[in-house]
């Protein structure tokens, strides 16, 4: 498994016999370990940034009826108020 650097733990050797490319199967397994890794990470903020996008427009109903309400009981109308 990776460490927070991105080390993948086992050194690449070119030119090693039956790797054309550089990389084993260790190296690919490491590689999609980390991807999943990152992969799963973003879920979860894409998560936690919808459940806060979520509770942000809730906020912004909230103040909307609130600031109706205050100008209601002012005894002004919604036009009457500066945005």
């Amino acid at each position: 498994m990776s460490g927070p650097n991105g080390d993948l733990g086992t050194p690449v050797e070119a030119g090693a016999e039956g790797e054309e490319d550089g990389f084993g199967e260790a190296e690919y397994a490491a590689i999609n370990s980390m991807l999943d890794q990152i992969n799963s990470c973003l879920d979860h903020l894409e998560e936690k940034n919808d459940h806060l996008h979520a509770r942000l427009q809730e906020l912004l109903e909230s103040n909307r009826q609130t600031r109706l309400e205050l100008q209601q009981q002012l005894g002004e109308t919604p036009s009457d108020a500066n945005p």
